[in-house]
């Protein structure tokens, strides 16, 4: 028996899931969410599923926040930290590692990319375009860093720098067994952010090629030496802007201050670079 043919117009099913890890961070950084949402939406529509990860606030406080955002967009409450992980925890957990991994993976049926909330992208980057259209164009994502940043996983990462504010990987890519391997392999806790990205490109660089996403491509973009200050071709990271006090100084001036004009500078061209008009001052 034939099965019929799909409507003409339907839309082709998804290979691709995109999420976000949000927490209790900083007005700004619920800014650079929405932001973030509506960059990537207007780069993959309905090619692709989305989803936010929430953590430490109650998910309707989140929204609030956040803002209007597109209707595609999931809301999850975080869940599944693996015990391999869970056992694994510095008691202090206060920097919010391992909340990227509440679940490892949220789409694992489909290619998925993970993005920071304070990543925002306007284009795609050549690296995940060469991951999404090319098999044999390497199983995984990572983006470039301005220095190496892996805690005491530094050992298994190599010389380069990278960072997972982008992390992609492959469909059906065992996450959570990578991550028990390496910890099996390297004792001890997890107990900054350092840890749980060293921890994240150690995993992936033992399991198989990476592509990385440059720094001209998307900058790690703050006012603090040695980042960026300057966007990317394709987007921005804006590392500590989550932050609500940065508890140091920066050219005898508070660093606070310094970081909030920065962003400040550039939030009219991040509106207009993901299609929205910027919200009156």
């Amino acid at each position: 028996m034939r099965m019929p043919l799909p409507p003409a117009s339907a839309a082709p099913r998804p290979s691709l899931g995109i999420r976000w890890t949000i927490g209790d961070v900083s007005p700004r950084g619920f800014e650079a969410l929405r932001l973030s949402l509506w960059g990537v939406w207007r780069l993959f529509a309905e090619a692709a599923r989305y989803a936010v990860v929430v953590n430490s606030v109650d998910l309707e406080e989140v929204l609030r926040r956040t803002g209007p955002v597109p209707d595609a967009v999931a809301w999850h409450p975080a869940h599944g930290l693996p015990a391999a992980l869970a056992g694994r925890l510095d008691a202090g957990m206060a920097e919010g590692v391992a909340w990227k991994f509440a679940p490892p993976r949220l789409f694992p049926e489909l290619a998925e990319l993970s993005l920071d909330n304070d990543l925002i992208l306007w284009d795609r980057p050549e690296a995940v375009r060469a991951w999404l259209d090319d098999p044999a164009g390497g199983p995984f994502v990572l983006a470039e860093d301005v220095v190496p940043a892996f805690g005491r996983f530094a050992p298994w990462c190599g010389p380069e720098p990278r960072n997972t504010g982008i992390r992609g990987l492959p469909a059906g890519f065992d996450l959570t067994a990578a991550l028990a391997s390496l910890l099996d392999a390297v004792p001890g806790p997890l107990a900054s952010e350092l840890d749980e990205q060293g921890l994240q490109v150690a995993a992936l660089q033992r399991a198989g090629a990476c592509r990385t996403v440059t720094l001209d491509e998307v900058s790690v973009c703050s006012p603090f030496w040695p980042h960026r200050a300057e966007l990317g071709r394709c987007g921005a990271h804006f590392v500590g802007l989550n932050a609500r006090h940065i508890p140091w100084s920066y050219h005898d001036r508070p660093a606070t201050e310094v970081r909030s004009e920065h962003w400040e500078a550039h939030r009219p061209t991040l509106y207009r670079l993901v299609g929205l008009d910027a919200p009156a001052v």
